[in-house]
């Protein structure tokens, strides 16, 4: 079993869900999030004072699959997400999880992530 956390950006969740459906994967949790990577800090100009942004807007994946899924779900992310020489396109973690209980039946290890 693992935990696949990838950071990505906000506009390409649409299809990267479409990508994970295809390959039924249907369970993950996404969260937003803010961050800096190798990107070059963005300026903008609000009511005309110039600010620079240095955390960009992210988003936060997270799926629990069983190993046998776990191609699966990195080649989903990296089809959308890589890009050429285009820095900023995220990092995708893989963790072992030790144990998974499902709440509602008591279900334990990878029958309990489903």
């Amino acid at each position: 079993m693992k935990l696949i956390i990838a950071i990505i950006q906000p506009e390409e969740l649409p299809d990267i869900k479409e990508e994970l459906l295809k390959k039924q994967i249907y369970k993950f949790t996404v969260t937003n999030a803010k961050g800096q990577g190798k990107e070059i800090p963005v300026t903008e100009v609000y009511r005309g004072i110039s600010h620079e942004i240095t955390l960009l807007n992210k988003v936060r994946l997270e799926i629990a699959v069983n190993d046998e899924y776990v191609d699966a779900v990195v080649e989903a992310i990296t089809t959308v997400a890589r890009g050429d020489d285009d820095l900023g396109r995220g990092k995708i973690f893989i963790l072992p999880i030790e144990q998974v209980i499902r709440i509602r039946t008591g279900e334990t290890g990878p029958d309990a992530i489903g």
